[in-house]
């Protein structure tokens, strides 16, 4: 089943003449059982999809069966059991975008809608039914990945966040000598620059890059021209369109949906017949008459749509896009509310984990201070000792100084009677007056060194005084700090918030808005705004993707490269794009 689509098997329809139906959505994950009315036609099963779905633009979707290996749609004014549909197996039906938008910002209105398509289109160029360059896949994915996950947050989309995703067609891994590392690196930093887009309007930049792809809306069928040349027809929006079976991206000729007179088939055969009768019919032959129903289909259907979009909008739809218009406005000042308080929010984080690291800060500063006075009070206490011991040490010595003295005079006053003992008495008398010198400058210098430790004491008591002051000051802010937070520092793991700013209640919140004339002037400037940012981006886009394409240009395998790459290539050099190539190739010749 596809991606986006709403599916529901039937079974033994026309044995018991009703069914018993299960509709599953993988959508919105919608699962319930109904039983098959036998009068039911295909509008009131159609119908009650939308419904349940919430879809009013019904007109671009359509029921899709397969039958005998050929796609059909389920037709609205037919019998659901009257369809040749097959009774021996159960009918898978999907819910499918059967036409396409021309312009899908402008034509797809309803959320509903732009994601379904999303959904759809996303799934086609991952599957390759829609070719798309290496760069715009990336650009592409890119845009996925906003719209599933929001806003890129480093803290959260890690590295190998991408890993089981599929955003890349298989064609351009392939193509690369990449690791899925390297791709991811390079999605990534897209992603990280569409912040601030809502998943819806992520859908819409990816379906507004995705429609100016080449086989973006076309159906194609193999057909034969009456001289049984192989074509292919491609039907979609703008037109009809006659290809080269081998090139699917430029149309060899097109026929615009208003230069189309009639169209119609005759069994095999198909007749587009143009609005100037002078140019010749152009006929060709499909390989089945269920093909050329189901193109004439597409062709009735794409062609009314053309139509209906060069004329003024109906009442249901101009309804449908003021109330679009109008829950744009209430979703965008949501947003901008939302943004602002989470603005806020995130500076009164800010500012509570300032308070809490400036109050760490304070009770490392009484800690170091603390220690320092411990060490200050050690100290002081050590050098008070050593200048005690010092001034008995210096009192000591003195007293042998004077010792010394007394028996330097006793010696003297001593008689000496023989000249051997006045020149050994004159020796002691020189030994005793050279110790006594000795003595009185050891004497003096421990003095000197006892009133040394007595102003280092006294600077010792002076930094044990100043960190006391300190503690005292610390102290004192740390409890300052506490009560402006309203909570106790001793008392709490965590500061509160200051009580002056403000508080959130992201759920009570009221949700309702009144729309007043300065909100719509304001949201009028800001449109104005964006569309000059728009034409800015568009110029910055084409120059990113210029550039991814050069800087991967070296890892390319080009043996690897598909008949559609070098037909892209090729495009791109002569500057051809998908609608000025529309504009350039012949149309209404004849090819009969």
């Amino acid at each position: 089943m596809h991606a986006g689509e709403s599916e529901f098997d039937v079974s033994e329809w026309k044995k018991r003449g009703a069914g018993e139906v299960i509709i599953q959505s993988l959508k919105c994950h919608l699962l319930f059982a109904l039983l098959l009315q036998v009068k039911w036609k295909g509008k009131d099963l159609f119908d009650l999809v939308c419904r349940t779905l919430g879809l009013r633009e019904t007109w671009f979707f359509g029921l899709q069966y397969t039958i005998k290996d050929t796609v059909a749609w389920l037709k609205m004014d037919k019998k659901v059991l009257d369809h040749d549909v097959p009774t021996e197996e159960p009918v898978t039906f999907h819910f499918l975008a059967k036409f396409y938008p021309e312009n899908a910002e402008e034509e797809l209105v309803q959320e509903i809608t732009q994601h379904l398509f999303f959904l759809q289109v996303k799934k086609q160029i991952l599957d390759e039914k829609i070719y798309c360059p290496p760069e715009a896949s990336v650009l592409l994915a890119s845009y996925a990945v906003q719209a599933k996950y929001g806003d890129y947050d480093p803290t959260v989309h890690q590295r190998g966040f991408l890993a089981q995703e599929e955003l890349l067609p298989k064609r351009v891994i392939n193509l690369y000598q990449m690791t899925p590392e390297m791709w991811e690196e390079r999605i990534t930093a897209w992603y990280a620059e569409h912040r601030g887009r809502a998943r819806d309007e992520a859908e819409m930049e990816y379906l507004k890059i995705a429609q100016d792809l080449e086989m973006y809306g076309v159906n194609y069928f193999a057909i034969r021209n009456k001289k049984g040349t192989e074509l292919l027809l491609g039907v979609d929006a703008l037109g009809l369109h006659i290809y080269d079976p081998e090139n699917r991206l430029t149309p060899k000729i097109s026929f615009p949906w208003n230069e189309i007179r009639n169209i119609s088939y005759s069994d095999k055969e198909f007749t587009i017949k143009p609005l100037d009768k002078k140019i010749d019919v152009f006929k060709f032959n499909s390989s089945k008459l269920r093909v050329n129903k189901l193109i004439l289909q597409l062709c009735i259907g794409n062609h009314d749509l053309f139509m209906r979009r060069r004329k003024a909008d109906s009442l249901e739809v101009q309804q449908m896009k003021a109330q679009a218009r109008e829950e744009k406005a209430r979703k965008q000042m949501e947003r901008q509310r939302l943004a602002r308080e989470k603005q806020m929010r995130e500076e009164a984080e800010r500012t509570r984990d300032e308070l809490e690291r400036r109050l760490l800060q304070l009770k490392e500063e009484a800690t170091m201070a603390n220690e320092a006075l411990m060490r200050s009070e050690e100290t002081a206490d050590l050098l008070a000792e050593k200048a005690q011991i010092t001034e008995e040490e210096a009192k000591l010595l003195a007293q042998k100084a004077a010792e010394a003295e007394q028996e330097m005079q006793r010696i003297k006053a001593t008689a000496i009677r023989t000249e051997e003992e006045k020149r050994l008495m004159e020796q002691k008398v020189l030994e005793a007056e050279m110790l006594a010198l000795k003595m009185a400058e050891e004497s003096e210098r421990r003095a000197k060194e006892a009133d040394q430790l007595k102003q280092d004491l006294q600077e010792a008591r002076e930094s044990e005084r100043r960190a006391k002051q300190k503690l005292l000051e610390i102290t004192s802010k740390s409890s300052y700090t506490g009560l402006a937070a309203g909570t106790s520092p001793m008392n709490s793991g965590m500061t509160a918030l200051p009580a002056d700013l403000p508080s959130f209640n992201l759920i009570s919140e009221s949700l309702s808005f009144d729309f007043k004339d300065t909100d719509m002037k304001r949201l009028s400037m800001e449109i104005e705004k964006e569309k000059v940012e728009y034409m800015e981006k568009s110029k910055h886009l084409q120059e990113q993707l210029n550039e991814l394409k050069t800087e991967i240009e070296a890892l390319k395998l080009k043996e690897r490269e598909t008949a559609l790459d070098i037909l892209h290539n090729e495009n791109a050099d002569r500057g051809n794009s998908k609608h000025n190539t529309i504009k350039k190739v012949p149309r209404l010749v004849c090819v009969c």
